[in-house]
């Protein structure tokens, strides 16, 4: 480690990982170092499955019940890809797709009066739906041709409305839509965590809702993607690319100190050398005095021997629960894989549940998921920090990653992903 590398990266999550193969498609000399010897930080999947017992702090080993260990692969994000989404583009983007599997997502539910209802697929689907009344059917078609019409760039599509002025709740009763319109197209079709989408400029919420739709259109079945092998998988992608670039990585070592000099970032400390670089790219947790704690998440994830009920027997899905069907601000999803994904043994279910923590007991906000999934054959609990950088980089080149947030896709991770890109290098991600 006595060489001098223009950016030095701490951790191989997955936005480290982008990056770190972003800036070495560049020319950039990329060294990554992680205190860990397993692979992918907050985004990993743990492999084998006793590495999830000791990762909890779960006494004992598993039992004979849950198979081979090594087919398991045991997400610590629970998040899925949509089709047109800024990952897919990203991982484009680096030819980083050949390392890749994906698999479509069954289909998408959503909670609604003590029952799940498919999120409807097709336009069949769609009026045979039980999410909607027949009348509000008709009303939301408008607004649903009135959102997939809808182009910034052209003022013709507007019809009257100014998409940076008026809210979506305006925009909602322009049409004429009721609370079960707002729970569907702001929740299922938007993904808005909470109902604060209502309140924004409604530019927002209908580019979101045109994302879905575009991804919808690319799978057929629902707009999610998720990888064979795990989410880790991606982290494993990006690296290959930064790799395949002259890219090191150094794993299970530790970092004993940043170096800094005149408020500038000018290297490492680990084991006793000292490695030199200009710019530095960490998680939060290298870095603690530099990040804010902002809020929490927490995440469930249960192995199941079953379907989850009322699913029709999916392999996958995502289940969402809207906040006023739990009188929350936020909503609570359970992400589910299987065997099929290869994550899990033959007949196994791995259904995960995150939602923001809103309460000192985030146990009991989760319960009525927890009680979807029953009866659950064995549960890791986690409640992680949500911290966000205090240090921008401008003057210290050190640039800190956001904690993941529970949101359902990596859209969010990827708006972190590009503007870090954009201070380090001076240039927008140009995608498409």
């Amino acid at each position: 480690m006595n060489k001098d590398y223009d950016v030095i990266i701490l951790g191989t999550g997955l936005k480290e990982c982008a990056l770190g193969s972003l800036l070495a498609s560049l020319g950039k000399k990329v060294l990554h170092v992680d205190r860990s010897a397993q692979h992918g930080g907050d985004s990993a999947s743990l492999s084998p499955l006793d590495m999830a017992y000791r990762h909890f702090n779960v006494p004992g080993s598993p039992p004979a019940t849950m198979g081979r260990g090594r087919a398991w692969k045991v997400d610590l994000l629970p998040k899925f890809l949509m089709a047109s989404g800024q990952l897919v583009k990203i991982l484009t983007h680096l030819d980083a797709l050949r390392f890749l599997d994906f698999r479509v997502v069954d289909a998408g539910y959503l909670y609604k009066g003590s029952r799940l209802h498919k999120v409807p697929s097709t336009e069949i689907e769609a009026l045979a739906s039980g999410l909607m009344g027949f009348f509000e059917k008709r009303r939301f078609r408008k607004f649903f041709m009135y959102a997939l019409n809808f182009n910034e760039q052209d003022p013709r599509t507007y019809e009257g409305v100014d998409p940076w002025k008026t809210t979506f709740k305006d925009l909602f009763q322009r049409f004429d839509l009721g609370q079960d319109v707002t729970d569907f197209a702001g929740h299922a079709l938007a993904l808005s965590r909470t109902n604060s989408y209502l309140d924004h400029p409604c530019v927002e919420t209908l580019e979101k809702i045109q994302l879905y739709t575009f991804s919808l259109a690319k799978n057929g079945k629902s707009p999610y993607l998720y990888p064979r092998f795990g989410i880790g998988e991606l982290a494993q992608a990006f690296a290959r690319v930064t790799s395949s670039q002259g890219g090191v990585f150094l794993m299970n070592r530790p970092v004993d100190e940043i170096l800094i000099r005149d408020g500038r970032v000018v290297g490492i400390r680990s084991e006793g050398q000292i490695t030199r670089c200009k710019q530095l790219v960490c998680d939060p947790s290298y870095v603690p005095d530099r990040v804010n704690k902002v809020s929490q998440v927490i995440r469930a994830i249960c192995i199941l021997s079953h379907p989850v009920k009322n699913t029709n027997g999916a392999n996958s899905g995502l289940i969402i629960i809207p906040s006023a069907q739990t009188n929350r601000r936020s909503d609570i999803y359970i992400f589910l894989t299987s065997s099929v994904h290869n994550v899990a043994t033959q007949g196994k279910y791995i259904a995960i549940v995150s939602t923001a923590v809103e309460s000192k007991d985030p146990e009991k906000e989760i319960q009525l998921a927890l009680e979807l999934l029953e009866p659950i054959e064995q549960k890791f609990f986690s409640v992680s920090d949500l911290h966000v950088p205090t240090d921008l980089g401008t003057k210290s080149q050190i640039f800190v990653t956001t904690s993941y947030d529970a949101s359902v896709h990596f859209e969010s991770a990827c708006d972190d992903i590009k503007e870090i890109y954009r201070k380090m290098t001076g240039s927008e991600l140009k995608l498409d």
